[in-house]
């Protein structure tokens, strides 16, 4: 038996990575369990076992129990492990575990899988990526529910992606008989003040639908009576669900069926009692929470407080996608296009604003650049404002008048950023300051000065500025920089070994004891700096490599990493690895974040449970590495 449980579990990961003495080993103390189909394994809120689950044969359910309704979030099937999360992280289960038909269960004890998990190095950095979820490399698959993230607050109550939350109300159903005359039917309509009204029969059931759209253009334009019966023009039959349908489901059947309306009934058939009315408005408000909506409502929004009102909705959202262990990576894209938007029509006020205040816009145009983790795409939380302004070349006799309108205008948004939730800089790099308002010919100087001298506070700039994108208005001015920067790089050598010295002044973020290093004196005594730790050094390492290899367009630190990879293929491994790690310390920084209501950079290590320091130290080894191989390649030893 144990030699086919091991022949079972090398092919799935995490044991695909243990070495096959440790597998047979493992697979001595594993108890068969066979589970009949309803079978509960374990309830959600219920202390975890100290077995963890793998499904053999057959498949287990995993629900959300709220308010005593199920809710289906995920079904294990062969091969797919469950109660990992729960167990490391010594919490409730946070789902109840139903066998959905007769099922085979492999329980591994939690003191087995422990040990041997601490011993294999690829292990944890599948379970550091599975709490990432970072699905994307090395044949990673993401147990779902794997955060050890709560929120005590009211936006927990529900906290499921659309894709598998139940529609749990709906408006009261506003009926009528079908052989009670049109305008009977219109004037309940009117009274309760709906747009649609469901005919019903002796038993409640719903027969058909009258809409707005049906009383415009079968009534309104003469071609139906207003005293004939509502059963000549409604719409029948009528699309029912069931009361526990998902917003999924909704979905599916309005777009399938072209509909716009359906009916809840207490089987999900057009054979029992009417209980609600779903619409594709109230699918619009459910989806409040939606990307797509806050895109549109920023676009249309026409005062500051709307947009800070939509950034503190944004906030759950971040919570509700890093609850469900969505890919930081597909995350991060998510909100730089929120943040985007955002500021793009934050800059749109802004002009209006000046123009209203009687100030004459130049004819030349400029560029806004987002700077740091904003220019890379990075950005979750509400940090401070890193940002400036490049703007056409002009005649001298108009420069000034031209500088002033610009500059104006950058501190005008820096001011509405402001009271929007994003804090100013307090090294003042943003628009607004005289010295990152430039024109291209002043940034052109401005970077060959770095470039050529780099001094220590040059250097410095550079790993802020060098992280610059356009975000809104002319590209061709931010083309055409990069295309000079790299030019002078090209010719500057010692640059790089510059920028290179200072990306690994910050040692890997561990004792000589192996401990996790934190800030010895301050305001942080005692806590660790992710950021300036962890964060740092990667983010300087690629940005000094994808330099190196004229890497143009790329800003993100993961997919700096990814294209470097690609091109050099002998550290392929180590880059990879250097990717994970960021995905991994950047969710865990937001997730600091959100807790604390701060930028999450710094937190005790004392507070993460063994495992979760485990998964910290591991992650930092790839530093440690990509700092030796720049020490080797930019000769740091003899610079």
């Amino acid at each position: 038996m144990p030699a086919k449980i091991s022949d079972f579990l090398k092919a799935f990961p995490p044991f695909d990575f243990l070495e096959p003495a440790i597998l047979d080993d493992m697979a001595k103390h594993v108890e068969v369990q066979n589970r009949p189909k309803g079978a509960v394994i374990f309830r959600q809120g219920e202390s975890p076992s100290s077995v963890i689950y793998v499904v053999r044969d057959g498949a287990v359910d995993l629900y959300r129990e709220d308010d005593g309704e199920q809710v289906l979030i995920d079904r294990c099937d062969e091969g797919r492990h469950f109660g990992l999360r729960s167990l490391l992280a010594k919490d409730t289960y946070a789902l109840t575990a139903i066998a959905s038909e007769k099922t085979l269960i492999y329980a591994i004890p939690e003191k087995i899988f422990r040990a041997v998990a601490e011993g294999s190095p690829q292990v944890l950095l599948y379970i550091a990526s599975d709490f990432a979820a970072v699905f994307q490399r090395r044949r990673m698959i993401g147990a779902k529910n794997a955060s050890s993230f709560k929120e005590d607050g009211p936006a927990n109550q529900t906290f499921l992606l659309l894709e598998i939350q139940s529609i749990e109300k709906s408006k009261a159903p506003v009926v009528c008989s079908p052989h009670g005359s049109i305008q009977e039917a219109a004037k309940i309509m009117t009274a309760e003040a709906v747009g649609s009204i469901i005919a019903i029969d002796d038993k409640q059931c719903p027969v058909g639908i009258l809409t707005d759209k049906d009383l415009r253009k079968k009534v309104a334009t003469g071609s139906v009576a207003i005293d004939s019966p509502v059963s000549l023009i409604m719409s029948s039959p009528v699309f029912t669900v069931h009361p526990a349908v998902t917003v999924a489901d909704v979905q599916m059947a309005m777009v399938k069926h072209k509909i716009s309306h359906l009916c809840l009934t207490e089987d999900g058939t057009d054979t029992t009692p009417i209980i609600g009315v779903f619409t594709e408005h109230d699918l619009l408000i459910l989806q409040g929470n939606n990307p797509a909506v806050f895109m549109r409502e920023i676009k249309r929004a026409e005062h500051i407080s709307e947009l800070r009102n939509i950034l503190l909705r944004a906030d759950d959202l971040l919570k509700q996608y890093l609850h469900q262990e969505v890919a930081i990576s597909y995350v991060a894209s998510l909100f730089t296009e929120i943040n985007d938007t955002l500021l793009k029509r934050v800059i749109s006020l802004a002009e209006d604003r000046v123009a209203a205040e009687g100030l004459k816009k130049p004819k030349e145009g400029f560029c806004w650049l987002g700077l740091g983790s904003e220019g890379r795409k990075e950005r979750l939380l509400h940090t401070d404002q890193d940002n400036a302004l490049i703007f056409e070349d002009v005649p001298v006799s108009s420069y000034e008048e031209t500088k002033k309108y610009y500059l104006h205008l950058g501190k005008t948004i820096n001011d509405l950023l402001h009271s929007c939730g994003l804090e100013y800089c307090p090294g003042e790099m943003m628009a607004g300051n005289p010295k990152w308002c430039l024109s291209l010919s002043e940034w052109k100087l401005q970077f060959s000065d770095w470039i050529m001298e780099p001094k220590p506070l040059s250097i410095l700039h550079c790993t802020v500025f060098f992280d610059y994108r356009a975000i809104y208005g002319l590209g061709f001015l931010v083309h055409e920089l990069t295309a000079y920067i790299l030019e002078i790089i090209g010719g500057q050598k010692i640059f790089l070994s510059h920028l290179a010295k200072s990306a690994v002044e910050n040692p890997p973020p561990l004792t000589f004891f192996r401990d996790i290093m934190v800030e010895r004196s301050g305001e942080h005594k005692d806590q660790f700096d992710i950021k300036r730790r962890a964060m740092t050094p990667l983010i300087d390492a690629a940005r000094v490599l994808a330099l190196q290899n004229s890497i143009v367009g790329i800003g993100n630190t993961c997919q700096r990493f990814q294209e470097i990879a690609r091109r050099e293929p002998s550290n392929k491994a180590l880059f990879e690895e250097a990717a994970d790690a960021f995905e991994i310390l950047m969710r865990l920084r937001t997730l600091q974040g959100l807790r604390n209501s701060d930028s999450g950079r710094y937190f005790d290590p004392s507070e993460l449970s063994n495992m979760e320091r485990i998964l910290l130290r591991n992650i930092f080894r790839p530093i440690q590495e990509l700092q030796s191989l720049m020490k080797t390649r930019f000769q740091l030893a003899y610079f």
